[in-house]
Parts: C-alpha cells; sequence; structure tokens
C-alpha cells in the first residue's frame, strides 16, 4: 500500500504546490494549533501509549516465538513475521504518521519523507501479505494434514517468510522507482504525499489490496467449513458411542464456537483497519476528501499492528503464559525454552 493523493481529487492542492516549489519554499511553518496546551499533551501521550503497546506487544510475541521450543513451528514462524513487520510500524512508521497528524503538517523534510513512503509501503503491504500466508498455512493444514505435515517444515517456511519479505521489498521499491517518487515528484510544504497516475494506482490497488484479500476472505472461509466439518463427524461419532462421550461432544461444539469466533474477530478487525483507505482508494473519483481524513484512514491501518498482540492476549493462552515468564524474568533461567507453554 502506497501513501498517495489521486491528481484528480486534488487539483487545487497540486497547484499550490507547484507554486511553492517554484519559489524554492524550503522554510515554512505548521499552523497555529486550535487545541489547548493540555489537549495537545494529552494528544501526545496517547500516541506515546499507541507507540510503546505496539512496540512492547509485538516484542513479545518475538521473544515468545523465538525463545520457546514448543513454539519453534511452522505455523509460528509466519506468527513471527507477522510480528516482526508489526514492530518494525510501530517502531519506524506510527512515531512519524502520529506527529504529522498532531501537528497538522509534515515536519522532517522531502528526503525524510521519501524514506517513511518506501518503509511505510513495505511494511503495510508485507503485513497484509503475512496475513495471506498464515490464511494459506491454515487451510492447507486443515485440508490435507498428512501432506501438510510431510511438506511443510521450518526450512521450508523459514524460505517462504524470507521470500515474501524480498518479493514485498523489490516490489514497493521498483513502484517507488517507476513512479518517479525518488526524483521528479512536487512535495508541497507541510505534506508528505505523492501523485500517482490511475493506472499506477490500479496496479497498487490489486497488487496490496485486493488480491491479498481475496486469498484471506476465501481461504479463512473455507477453513470455517472444514472446521465446522470436523466438528459436526465428532458429534455424529459421539452419538454412535454411549452418553459417556457427552463431555467430549459438549468439548466439540465449544471449540467449534471458539474458533468460529476468533477466526470472525481477526477477520473482521483487520477488514475495519484495512478498508477505509481502499474505498478511498476505489471510490476516488466519486468521494471528495480532505488530506487529514485520508492521514486518519492511514493510521486506522497501522493501529492492527497495536490490535494484534491484544488478540493474541485475549484468546491464546500460550501467549499469556509465555508474557508470565517473560516479565518475571523466568526466561533466563537454565532450561527454560523448554517450559511447557501449551
Amino acid at each position: 500500500m502506497q501513501t498517495q493523493v489521486a491528481v484528480h481529487d486534488f487539483m487545487l492542492y497540486d497547484i499550490t504546490c507547484i507554486v511553492l516549489s517554484l519559489k524554492s519554499c524550503e522554510h515554512f511553518s505548521c499552523p497555529e494549533r486550535s487545541v489547548s496546551p493540555a489537549v495537545y499533551i494529552l494528544l501526545y501521550v496517547c500516541s506515546a501509549a499507541v507507540v510503546l503497546l505496539t512496540v512492547c506487544g509485538n516484542l513479545l510475541v518475538i521473544i515468545s516465538v523465538f525463545h520457546f521450543k514448543q513454539l519453534h513451528t511452522s505455523t509460528n514462524m509466519l506468527v513471527l513475521s507477522l510480528a516482526l513487520s508489526d514492530f518494525l510500524v510501530g517502531t519506524l512508521v506510527m512515531p512519524s504518521m502520529l506527529i504529522w497528524i498532531i501537528e497538522s503538517c509534515w515536519i522532517f523534510g522531502r528526503i525524510f519523507c521519501t524514506s517513511f513512503l518506501l518503509i511505510g509501503g513495505f511494511l503495510t503491504s508485507l503485513s497484509i501479505y503475512n496475513v495471506a500466508l498464515i490464511a494459506v498455512d491454515r487451510y492447507f493444514a486443515l485440508s490435507h494434514p498428512f501432506l501438510y505435515t510431510n511438506i511443510i517444515c521450518k526450512r521450508t517456511m523459514y524460505t517462504v517468510v524470507f521470500s515474501n519479505w524480498c518479493v514485498c521489498l523489490v516490489y514497493n521499491t521498483a513502484f517507488c522507482y517507476f513512479n518517479g517518487t525518488f526524483m521528479n515528484y512536487v512535495m508541497c510544504p507541510r505534506e508528505c504525499f505523492y501523485f500517482l497516475r490511475d493506472i499506477s494506482s490500479l496496479i497498487d490497488l490489486v497488487v496490496t489490496f485486493i488480491f491479498p484479500l481475496s486469498v484471506i476472505i476465501i481461504l479463512y472461509s473455507r477453513v470455517f467449513l472444514i472446521a465446522k466439518k470436523h466438528a459436526t463427524a465428532i458429534r455424529e461419532l459421539n452419538n454412535h458411542t454411549r452418553p459417556q462421550t457427552q463431555k467430549i461432544t459438549s468439548h466439540s461444539m465449544k471449540s467449534e464456537r471458539k474458533a468460529a469466533k476468533v477466526l470472525g474477530i481477526l477477520v473482521s478487525v483487520f477488514l475495519l483497519c484495512l478498508l477505509p483507505y481502499f474505498i478511498y482508494s476505489l471510490l476516488g473519483d466519486v468521494i471528495e476528501l480532505q488530506t487529514e481524513t485520508l492521514k486518519k484512514f492511514l493510521l486506522g491501518f497501522c493501529l492492527n499492528s497495536s490490535i494484534n498482540p491484544v488478540i493474541y492476549a485475549l484468546f491464546y493462552p500460550w501467549f499469556r503464559r509465555c508474557i508470565k515468564l517473560i516479565i518475571t524474568l523466568q526466561i533466563f533461567q537454565t532450561d527454560s525454552a523448554f517450559n511447557n507453554v501449551l
């Protein structure tokens, strides 16, 4: 996903930028704040809390998967990749984005803006494809369990994760280069956007949104149906094995509901954070939004990186156990890596 502004939506804005650039307007001041100093300080405190939650939450996931041997599974390699990309969003993207929104202008200069656009585009597209790969992994594991155990090993998953990072980096670098982001784009003082042609915007929309989102929705739907089918088969088996298996039936039904709940929350939160910006991208010719609204859409997308660790903590007992061991420094004990956290 690229931080972009459609040319036809901001013609006056574009003209203003060109005039300012022709005048070599290198020094500028942000507009005066319309909020009281107390609200201004509160905004920065809340922003720091969000960044801290994102960084620390994803760092806990990274340490957990790295340290505990029981978590060294193929699927958790994808969870680790997602947590690492979310961690980098919290450290490299969110601070600048939050300051940009609070100050109502970009205060870091053109060179940092270019780096911000490249890193932001790379990490957000990487997060999307990490979620898509998790969907592929879960679908393959449920639909072909024996084939999955024979083919998918940690070394294979390392290759998949490394390839995903490389492809996302190459795509975003090439996209910015051929779009002229590094050289010949006009940057308006106080803002950090670049302008895309319609064809470039369409390509980016398909590659970073439509394709991975289609994979996520289709495969997660299939995962839900397969899990429901398995639970139904267990209930039918229990019906033929006397009432002593009623507890097993009850447990399977609870597991089915829990799986559906967690799946629904993960997908719903992801879509909630993802859709506003891309709806704007799709309907850019129809709706007219201020740049402040666009920045809030982008921030909402980044906040998904903050929410993911919270979802892990709420719905995965192993993560809560790992947090307890990490916070109490028990991970520094001998053989702590072999603790039972599952």
